[in-house]
Formats: structure tokens, sequence, C-alpha cells
């Protein structure tokens, strides 16, 4: 079963890029199912319904999420309904919508970080608590851990070796060469990276950030523009065992309008 996991979209050029190059990934790799981290789709930051819409157009069947998911409010109202768009499952209890879906027999999980991200309850117990009490357990499943540190995502791919299929990194933007399948059977990457423009600074503008580092003054969140590329990570799991056989990065580049 192969299975194509998308890193943080952001902005127009991301939505852009993804409409043109997922369709051509899906039939090139037989992909079974599509993630893709929405919470940068709108304006760079959060997710909207007509946002959220595009992505699930070009192919994307779930939508993963982090700390900028109520970054549009008008996304709160819809948490709980049809779309396919899940939070972390480490947020607050009675936060809206829910933390996990499972969508063709397979388990797809998202969670947050804790270190230089924010409060929120501990991914590895909730994580614990969710394999030991979901009935029947999928046999796959895959995990997208939103987080900064990279020592708290290696800790997180090591406690759920061998009991999930996947732990994949998001919400740095910059795609890592860790790429592997660990001990226990489960693949893991520390960031998948992002799908956005080339010439930015994780996806913003290059003069604003630039401006913010030399002043120390707070800028306004300007997505770059030109050409973009898409970041993912290509599984392949075995379905009847759940364990993951392999692992590779893909990075495809737009064509030019």
């Amino acid at each position: 079963m192969n299975i194509l996991a998308i890193g943080d979209v952001i902005g127009k050029p991301g939505r852009r890029a993804l409409q043109q190059i997922l369709p051509g990934l899906i039939n090139e790799f037989d992909v079974a199912i599509v993630m893709a981290n929405g919470e940068n789709a709108a304006h760079g930051i959060g997710i909207t319904v007509k946002t959220a819409q595009e992505l699930l157009d070009a192919g994307v069947d779930v939508i993963t999420s982090g700390n900028h998911i109520w970054a549009q409010r008008e996304i709160v109202n819809h948490m709980d309904g049809n779309l396919p768009i899940i939070r972390p499952l480490n947020f607050p209890p009675g936060v809206a919508g829910r933390g996990y879906l499972i969508i063709d027999s397979i388990l797809v999980v998202n969670l947050i970080g804790r270190v230089f991200v924010g409060p929120a309850d501990c991914p590895f117990r909730v994580m614990d608590n969710l394999l030991s009490s979901l009935r029947p357990l999928p046999k796959v499943i895959l995990v997208d851990f939103h987080a900064e540190a990279t020592s708290e995502k290696i800790a997180l791919g090591r406690y759920l070796d061998g009991r999930v299929s996947a732990v994949l990194g998001t919400h740095t933007h910059v795609g890592t060469t860790d790429s592997h399948i660990m001990p226990g059977g489960t693949a893991y990457v520390t960031d998948i990276g992002m799908v956005g423009p080339v010439d930015s600074i994780i996806g913003d503008d290059v003069n604003n950030v630039l401006e913010s580092f030399l002043t120390g003054l707070p800028h306004r969140l300007s997505v770059g523009k030109g050409i973009a590329a898409l970041d993912a990570i290509l599984l392949d799991i075995n379905a009847e065992t759940g364990k993951a056989v392999g692992i590779q990065r893909i990075r495809r580049e737009e064509s030019a309008a």
C-alpha cells in the first residue's frame, strides 16, 4: 500500500503547486491515500472551507493541522462536520473538532509538540490512551507530529516504534534527510517540509523576514511569490501487518507559468 504524506501547504502558491503536481504523483506511484498538513493553506496562516476544498479537490484525502488551525476563525464551526480535517489530538478537552480520522481502514492521527510550541496535553500519553482504547484498532496508523524540537519528534518516533506505521514530522517547513524505517517497523522523518514558494524563508516573503531579524520588529505574514515546490514522503506500508517496508522523499517543482 502506497501512502503519500505532504508537508505544510503554504498559501496560494502552495495550493497552486498541489493542484498541478499531486494528481500526477497519485498516478505515478499508485497512491492509496494522501494526507497533507493544511494549517497554513489560507494566506499562509490558518485554513478556510474554501482553501480546504481546494486541497481535497487536488487529491488530498485527510487534512492535518497544528498550532495555526484556529487562525481563520470561520473553520471552527466546521471542524465537527463532514470535512476530513483533524486538529491535534492532545489539545485540551472540549476543543472543537477531532484528533484522528479513520479512512479506508487507515487511522490518521494528529499530535502537537510542547517544546517551543505552547501548552498542550502530553502527546506521548495521549497517544498511549488512543492506542489502548480504540477498538477495533486499524493495522495501518499514520501520525502527523506537528512539533518544533527535533529531539521531541525523534523521541515520539522511538516511543511509538512498532506500534504505528509512521511518525511524520511537520511544522518547521524544512524537509530533513533522516527518513528511515526504525527497528520496530515504523517509518520516520523529522520533517516532511512544505509545499510553498522556493524563493522564500519557510514560505514567507524574504524581505519581510529579513527586516524583522534586522530590526527586531514584528512583521505581517506575507507569503512569498514565484515558483513553488512540493515536499512529500512516500510510504510503502504492508496492509496486513501495518509495518513500513519502504520510505522515500519526493520533491517536485511546479512548471513555470
